[in-house]
This record gives structure tokens, sequence and C-alpha cells, in this order.
């Protein structure tokens, strides 16, 4: 009688486990569910009330808003010397954004400037009212994610919102005259029209990014001269002040304050006493540029005393635009949180600041604000080069040197930065 084989216990191993493998496999296609044929989605509808620029005629250009409700008003009068007539006609250009239906990105060819104002509901209204210069460098408007975003973000605080669109260098404007201009007259626009749209006179203020900045620093220092020179008596905004209560330096570009380079740089220019409080931020070792720039400012503040300046730099970060590794936060600029770094959060601090300052008091209660500018203009002047602690009265001042020792103070600028 023969003896059966050894069975390889190996081989019924496999054969176990292929048969596992198959009744798995035919377990899923039973629990799958079965493909329906069915008719093809229908397409999907084309955005709906998508933003475009108004018509062109033998008129003036009538600027369109932004986003809904937004109350536009040109900045100038149609035969103003301010304006090239013979651009005025022309319409704006709108770049929308890419993945955004109906958001507009940015806007050129600005040739007939203007506000939109976006107001606060009345049981929320704290009766201040921030003026958004957005940046692009002079070459482009960045209304979307350095003036729109913001509206929504301040409804939330009760602070009104206005839009500037100020004319671009890249269509013939001089930044430092034509577009500081356009930011001067904004802000006598909004105080003239305070009463109507329940916005407090003295709370008006201007908030600039990366190239609007540099409208609202020169703002916050020249409004003396231009008020002066736009003060006869057939300019219905005569006597109205272009002096902003408060300026947010955001990111910025140079200002009046920057190091000035060559054989013979213009000197820096004088700051008024009542010069209004500043809220100053910027990335700094990945925008060091643009933090030198803001360290400037703070600086001449600083030395001059100004009550009220505060200043954020923060340790990453970069400036909208800029190339960024794969490993670093986005650069993206406004209300991003920037990857969720410490950058992304500037706006709660101004919110702070703001705060602190008085402007979300009732509209019609006088700021801590004003009131320290208000003492600060009554302290006897210093001579030059003296030394001391006075004059820092409020948030982000202590000690500094060399106040005004008249209607203002010329303040030494800052060595140049290496690679700005």
């Amino acid at each position: 009688m023969k003896t059966a084989a050894p069975v390889n216990k190996s081989f019924i191993a496999i054969i176990l486990i292929l048969l596992l493998l198959m009744t798995a496999s035919v377990m899923a296609q039973d629990a799958a569910p079965a493909t329906v044929p069915h008719a093809p989605l229908p397409p999907v509808p084309a955005p709906m009330n998508v933003p475009t620029p108004g018509p062109t005629n033998d008129a003036p250009y009538a600027p369109q808003p932004i986003l809904p409700g937004g109350i536009v008003m040109t900045l100038f009068p149609p035969d103003s010397h301010y304006l090239n007539t013979n651009r005025i006609r022309e319409a704006e250009v709108y770049n929308m954004d890419r993945a955004v239906p109906g958001r507009i990105s940015s806007i050129v060819n600005i040739h007939n400037p203007s506000i939109e104002v976006h107001l606060v509901d009345g049981n929320l209204n704290t009766g201040a009212a921030v003026i958004l210069a957005a940046g692009g460098g002079h070459n482009t408007l960045n209304v979307g994610g350095e003036s729109a975003d913001f509206v929504p973000y301040f409804f939330n605080y009760g602070i009104n919102t206005v839009i500037l669109r100020n004319r671009l260098r890249r269509d013939g404007y001089n930044p430092k005259t034509d577009e500081v201009y356009d930011a001067q007259q904004a802000i006598r626009l909004v105080r003239a029209h305070a009463a109507q749209w329940r916005i407090d006179p003295n709370k008006i203020g201007i908030m600039g990014f990366s190239a609007g900045a540099e409208l609202a620093a020169p703002a916050a220092i020249a409004f003396d001269d231009f008020d002066k020179n736009n003060n006869d008596p057939s300019d219905p905004l005569a006597g109205i002040s272009s002096r902003p209560d408060f300026v947010g330096i955001i990111y910025p570009g140079p200002s009046p304050f920057a190091a000035g380079r060559g054989a013979n740089p213009a000197p820096a220019p004088a700051i008024p006493k009542n010069t209004p409080p500043a809220f100053i931020t910027c990335a700094g070792w990945g925008d060091r540029g643009h933090a030198v720039w803001a360290n400037e400012y703070f600086t001449a503040m600083l030395n001059a005393s100004v009550p009220n300046v505060e200043m954020h730099i923060y340790a990453r970060g970069h400036h909208p635009g800029d190339q960024v590794g794969p490993d670093e936060p986005p650069s993206t600029g406004g209300l991003t949180d920037r990857g969720f770094i410490e950058y992304g959060t500037w706006p709660n601090r101004f919110i702070d600041w703001f705060r602190d300052l008085g402007f979300f008091q009732k509209s019609g209660v006088e700021t801590q604000a004003a009131k320290d500018i208000e003492n600060f203009m009554k302290q006897p002047q210093r001579g030059a080069g003296r030394r001391g602690g006075g004059g820092g009265q409020g948030r982000g001042n202590g000690g500094a040197t060399n106040a005004p020792a008249g209607p203002g103070v010329a303040v030494p600028q800052a060595a140049a930065p290496a690679n700005p």
C-alpha cells in the first residue's frame, strides 16, 4: 500500500490567500453602486452682475461702483486744472480675477479719479471712516485685496470705508504730486459730506498699501500747503481741511523721509506738530526694503515726538507679488492670512490701536488721539539739539529728541538701505 505524499504547507497558504482576495473583490463589486446612465448636467450659468466700466461719450467718464451699494463721486470738477482734459473721457480698464468670477483685481487708465463710499448701519456706525489707497507700484491699482476686501471687514467694527481710485504713473501722472493730490482731495470730499453720511468729521483717516502708502505718508504732513492752494471762494471745498485724523502705513513704499540719494539729496520735510497718529506695519527679513522705509517714517515721527505712532515689523512674510520658495508663506497682500503666520494678524493690531485711541467711541465724542495732539500742541517748544523725554504722549512713543521749534521740525534722514 502506497503512502500519500506530504502536502506543502506554503502552497496551501498561497491558495488560501488567493481565495480570500477573490472573495473580497466579489464583495466589493456587489457593494459598489451600479452605474446608471443619465443625461449630461446642464451647463453652469455665466456669472451675474459682473462689474463693467461705464460707457464713454462726450461727457467726462463716470466711474462705476466696484461693490454693490457704493456711492461714487469724482474728486474734481470737470474743468479742474488738476485733470487732464484730453483724457478725462476715457473709460477705466478692469483687470478681473481669473479664478473668482465678478471680482475686480485691479484697475488702470484712471483719468477721472474718484471715491467709492460704503457706509455702516446706524446701530453699528462709530462715525469713523478710513480711505483706502491701494498699491500696485503706481502701475495698477489693486482694489481687490487692498480695498474691496476691507469693506465687510471694517463694517464689522462699525468703520465706514472709502475706496480711493487715484491716478497712476503708468498713465502719465506724477506719484508725488498728482496721486497725492487725489488722496488729499478725497479727505476733503469725505469731510465735506460727513454730516450727510453720518461720519464724524474728526475721525476720518487714510490707509495706504505699498505704493498707496506713498500717498498716505505725505498726506499726513502736507495738508496745510494743499489747503492754502485750494482755498478759492469758487471752490465748494474751500475751508475744509485735508488733514487726516489718522494714517495707516502698510508695507510702504518710500515716504518723504526716505534716505536721499545722489550728491545733493532733497532735505526731509518739516513735520507739523499736529501730524496725525500713525499705524505702521511690514514684514522684516522677507521684505527688507519696505521695512526700511517703514522704519524711516517711524523714526521721523519718533524724533519729532508725534504722539501715538505704533509700528509692527514681523519676522516672517513677503511683499505682495514677490516670488517665494516652496517652504515660505504665500506672498499676498491686504487681509490675507499669509500662510497662517503672525504677519497675517496685523489687522487685529490695527483694531487694537484704533480702539486704544478712542476711534470706537460714539460719533461726536472727542478721541484720545485728538486729546493727545491737543496737549502736545500746548507744550512749550524746545530748542534744536536739546534732548529730553517730552512729547511722547501715547502709544508707541517714549522720550524723543529735537521736538518741533516752530510749525514743524525738519528731521534728519536715515542712511539709505543697501538693497531696498
